[in-house]
């Protein structure tokens, strides 16, 4: 009788063991959407803003912009097409324009053809080296220089003056090569007629 109930007990157990587990339900995997990639565009050297907003960058599974182009006519947008800031460099105790001026005053040149009521001053600057009397002749022969080559581009004079700040206005404080050669520039400085 023992080995009776010890076998029916071990047969339950057995069988209960064995007993068939439901299937697992099944998971929702979350899919991701393609990102879709439009190249920014990019300065030319025939600038024609597009009329309509600049082509981005959309990740489709958020919809947020990842890169934008600055709208047209902004100052932000004259320094993107123009390639900086709106200075060119000079060389120590130059005011000749290196070819990598003339090339962004080309497309300083363009933009500004493009939207005629933007009025500029030209921002002559110097390094620090030298009397005060000199750097401000120099910088004002720099101004004039990046005037001079904007008119010869197109753009009209009378929408262009200069102003020489010789030391006075450093852009970077260090005494060192590295700081002169970014204090020694010309600014193209837009005053009025910029959108926004």
């Amino acid at each position: 009788m023992k080995k009776r109930i010890l076998f029916v007990a071990a047969s339950v157990a057995l069988l209960s063991a064995c007993k068939s587990t439901p299937d697992p339900e099944p998971v929702e995997t979350a899919t991701k959407a393609p990102v879709t990639v439009v190249p920014a565009p990019q300065p030319v050297t025939g600038y024609e803003p597009v009329p309509e907003p600049a082509p981005v960058i959309v990740d489709n599974s958020s919809s947020l912009p990842v890169v934008n182009a600055p709208p047209p006519g902004t100052l932000a947008d004259f320094h993107y097409q123009s390639g900086g800031e709106g200075r060119v460099f000079f060389a120590y105790d130059q005011y000749d324009l290196s070819s990598e001026a003339r090339s962004s005053l080309s497309r300083q040149a363009q933009w500004l053809q493009f939207y005629p009521d933007v009025v500029a001053v030209i921002e002559g600057n110097a390094d620090e080296r030298g009397t005060r009397e000199y750097n401000l002749a120099l910088a004002a022969r720099r101004a004039e220089s990046v005037k001079s080559f904007l008119v010869s581009q197109g753009v009209a004079p009378s929408r262009l003056t200069t102003v020489s700040y010789g030391k006075e206005r450093p852009i970077d404080g260090r005494a060192s090569e590295a700081g002169w050669q970014r204090n020694r520039n010309a600014h193209t400085n837009l005053m009025s007629g910029v959108i926004g």
